[in-house]
């Protein structure tokens, strides 16, 4: 009785908030505690007993919220769900949701739009929803120790329910899921504030570029022959040196010709100066009407003194926001140093009356504002309430000091700083050493001294097709000549049951399984291919569109569908015969892909190579099919995306090595890389300019082959100094403690001054030995390009499968984008999975077995 009691308490506390509401992931964890603790596990019949800890974690986290809220908090929550009228059947939950009546009957959208992203007025006023969920004035701490998992379970629970079905649920229950809601929509206006300050500080320097450039083209038109005008103007001012130029000149090269070569010829500084004119300009007649705005919604904070005068420049600024003076007073301290660049410097200064210096406020409004977003985007000043933007300190873990060593060999590293220096040496004097004795043995590389040091490296050549690929598919488009997506995803279902994991958020389900499922697959087969829902219904389903409109809302969520995702992933790993497919791989590749969008959402940027707005979708790629996919905008890290998709994949994979292009890596991903435990292998374009950094000082003539490519030794002291906190940022990545994104936003080339980022450049120069292998082994070379060549087939069959609308998303909510994603990725997941199970089928017919070669049997 005294086990089971230790148990139940230590499943309530630990692993019921972890597992959510599935009794099967708590089971497991149960069996695996038993076996920790030598005790004999529960009896089955028992096993479902234990289930009491997640109701007693639930009720006790309803009650622990419903006691943090004040009352005002509480009768504020209440009017969310509260009808606007008696009778009504609508509430402000449903306006927050996108989902109102008023606005589908044509309200104006900016009252109800969450943040746009692209600069403008109406979208820097305060939207009603803002104001709703500021006056809600939830306490600042009210879930500071609630884990991520049950936010985003009461989150769900408030989307899928509507508001009459929310206000018959006990007072404790309704409130909690109504402040997670709240607390959490407040976190995500709060970033699209930040990326609208971001984004509308610097369309004021780009269209104030481009417009300066474009009246400038306007204005210059450039002289050809000028060595013959020259020559012409000489002659003839020689002939007659003593004439009236108009008479002499101006015969041999007109007057207008002359004029356009002076305006060629105007110095740099004018543009200079136009362009902080029409900057200053454009800001004091639109922008500055908007910008005040948003500065007075965000409250900005810094843990750097670094920092100190631009925190102090933004207070000012702030503090003389609703005022008309011209110059900030003589009395007042304005910070100039460390705010004011160069292009503003004289610029703000202007002299009084009295012949004073004064400190021009619009101008000094400008510089303040263009010394912000770096700032922003490196986290050097942070944004209270935001998630993205929030204080650097809390994405790191908070018991890091307590569990250091559960920590260091969760990444299989060592404590001792110097241990890993020294194995990383001796690794990079092995690598070096046979890099430079089988240089003159290998005929596909060459170094010269050209540019400082040059690789050159052989082509490789082109690979045969294999000999037997045309009769096999020849042979499978006999016995299945037009096989149906949704066949395909049925049958997958039907042996793999993926479906079950895609559950509704409540606790009770009230509609059968054999109802549910085929509407769940019809929904998947809409939301794949881009054809919608109400396409669906039109299939003599027996079901209507509101029906599907219904399955999608209660029963396909994010988090749902990427567990779909791993069932239909590991089922494929399960199935495939190493006998023809070999052994499964550890390697994956990563390539993206744009699809447009519609809206002006915070993350429909602008693909700039593509001169559209979208979104960007990353894909983890393994030789056939896809254990990962990310919805990014077209401006986020591809390195941040590279290394999210490694360590956070469902699937049961082990990933050991990645292939990524030039963009995808960096000397910070290749230092991440290392302490986590893969090896990243990227084409390099750049390759023939790669240098190898000295694993030490002491030996300057090691290495006499490479010298012409070897450079500084690497700065291990700085690696050492700052070893413990480079793998406390290793460890923040590998639990999720905050977006992979946001964590590697601190170290970018803008923040050069962090300690951490210049211990992390230090160790990526090793490069985990890459510039030595690739010239070296041509096998390298050809696995990278094949694994990448895997992903630009996936990009294929994804626009074959995404193919209504032309490809373009029809919604400009992220959600339905990353659904329309997820669904996308689960049907191709599901063809390969049946192509695998097709294939094998055929193969497996005596007739094929003496075909197989060594060369046809992947490696």
């Amino acid at each position: 009785m005294a086990d089971a009691e230790m148990l139940t308490e230590w499943l309530r506390d630990h692993v019921a908030g972890e597992v959510g509401g599935d009794i099967e992931p708590m089971i497991e964890r149960l069996e695996g505690r038993c076996r920790e603790l030598a005790i004999e596990p529960p009896t089955p019949d028992r096993m479902g007993a234990h289930a009491q800890p997640l109701r007693a974690h639930e009720d006790r986290f309803h009650n622990e919220v419903h006691k943090g809220c004040r009352r005002r908090p509480r009768e504020r929550l209440d009017a969310l769900v509260r009808p606007e009228k008696p009778g009504d059947g609508e509430s402000a939950v449903e306006d927050a949701q996108g989902d109102s009546r008023r606005q589908r009957a044509g309200r104006s959208a900016e009252n109800y739009a969450a943040v746009p992203a692209a600069p403008a007025l109406p979208a820097c006023r305060t939207s009603w929803r803002w104001e709703l969920i500021q006056g809600i004035d939830l306490p600042v701490d009210l879930f500071d120790r609630t884990s991520p998992r049950d936010l985003g379970r009461c989150r769900q629970r408030v989307s899928v329910e509507v508001p009459r079905d929310l206000r018959r649920h006990p007072d404790a229950a309704r409130l909690t899921w109504l402040a997670a809601f709240v607390y959490l929509r407040a976190r995500s206006l709060t970033d699209d504030l930040v990326d609208l300050l971001i984004e509308t500080i610097h369309q004021i320097g780009a269209r104030a570029e481009r417009k300066v450039e474009r009246k400038l083209l306007e204005d210059l038109k450039r002289v050809s022959g000028k060595q013959n005008l020259l020559f012409n103007l000489a002659d003839a001012t020689l002939a007659q040196p003593d004439g009236v130029v108009r008479d002499v000149v101006f015969p041999v090269v007109g007057e207008q010709t002359l004029r356009d070569l002076v305006k060629e010829w105007k110095p740099l500084a004018t543009y200079r100066i136009t362009l902080r004119t029409v900057i200053r300009n454009s800001y004091q007649g639109h922008y500055r009407r908007m910008v005040p705005t948003l500065l007075a919604a965000l409250e900005f904070r810094s843990n750097n003194d670094h920092h100190r005068p631009v925190m102090d420049a933004l207070d000012l600024v702030k503090r003389f926001a609703d005022t008309k003076v011209h110059t900030f007073p003589a009395d007042v301290e304005v910070p100039l140093d460390g705010v004011v660049r160069g292009l503003w410097r004289k610029a703000v200064m202007e002299k009084d009356a009295a012949g004073r210096d004064r400190i021009n406020r619009v101008t000094y409004e400008i510089a303040v504002l263009e010394a912000l977003p770096e700032r922003l985007r490196c986290k050097e000043i942070w944004v209270v309430g935001a998630n993205r933007y929030r204080n650097p300190d809390d994405d790191l873990p908070t018991d890091f000091e307590q569990n250091r060593e559960d920590y260091y060999r969760a990444l299989s590293l060592p404590l001792d700083a110097e241990r890993f220096i020294a194995d990383l040496q001796a690794e990079m004097r092995e690598a070096w050493s046979t890099f430079d004795v089988g240089l003159k043995k290998n005929l596909s590389v060459r170094l010269s001294s050209k540019g400082g040091g040059w690789i050159t490296l052989t082509p490789l050549d082109a690979q045969p097709d294999p000999p037997n690929l045309t009769a096999l598919k020849a042979e499978l488009n006999t016995i299945w000549p037009m096989t149906s997506l949704l066949d395909m995803v049925k049958e997958t279902d039907l042996r793999l049951s993926f479906t079950d994991a895609l559950k509704s958020p409540t606790s009770y389900e009230t509609m059968d399984r054999s109802v549910l499922q085929p509407r769940l697959l019809l929904c998947l087969h809409g939301l794949g291919t881009n054809a919608g829902l109400q396409r669906m219904a039109g299939l003599d389903s027996g079901t209507t569109a509101r029906d599907l409109a219904y399955v999608r809302r209660r029963y396909i969520s994010v988090d749902a569908m990427r567990c779909a995702i791993a069932i239909v992933a590991d089922g494929h790993t399960a199935c495939r015969n190493p006998a023809i497919w070999g052994s499964g791989t550890t390697a994956c590749a990563l390539g993206l892909q744009h699809f447009g969008a519609c809206g002006s959402e915070p993350h429909h940027a602008m693909a700039r190579p593509l001169r559209r707005r979208g979104i960007m979708i990353y894909w983890h790629v393994e030789r056939s099919w896809c254990i990962h996919s990310q919805l990014k905008s077209p401006s986020s890290s591809e390195v941040a995306s590279m290394i999210e998709g490694v360590i956070h994949h469902c699937t049961e994979m082990e990933v050991d090595r990645q292939y990524v292009d030039s963009h995808g890596q960096s000397t910070v991903a290749f230092a991440f890389c290392r302490l986590l435990g893969f090896r990243l292998l990227p084409r390099l374009k750049a390759i023939h300019s790669q240098k190898l950094y000295r694993p030490e000082t002491a030996r300057p003539i090691a290495y006499a082959n490479l010298q012409q490519i070897l450079t500084k030794p690497i700065d291990w002291d700085s690696v050492r100094q700052q070893y413990d906190q480079m793998v406390k940022y290793a460890t923040a990545l590998r639990l999720g403690t905050a977006e992979t994104e946001a964590i590697l936003r601190r170290f970018t080339k803008k923040n050069v001054q962090h300690p951490t980022y210049k211990a992390f450049a230090e160790l990526g120069n090793d490069q985990d030995h890459f510039p030595v292998p690739l010239p070296a082994r041509r096998g390298l070379r050809r696995e990278i390009n094949e694994g990448l060549n895997v992903v630009e087939q996936w990009n294929g069959a994804t626009t074959f499968v995404f193919f209504a609308r032309r490809g373009e998303m029809g919604s400009n909510r992220r959600e339905d984008h990353e659904i329309s994603m997820l669904a996308l990725h689960l049907i191709q997941n599901c063809m390969v999975y049946i192509n695998t199970l097709m294939i094998q089928k055929v193969l497996a017919q005596p007739h094929w077995q003496d075909k197989f070669t060594p060369r046809t049997t992947p490696p």
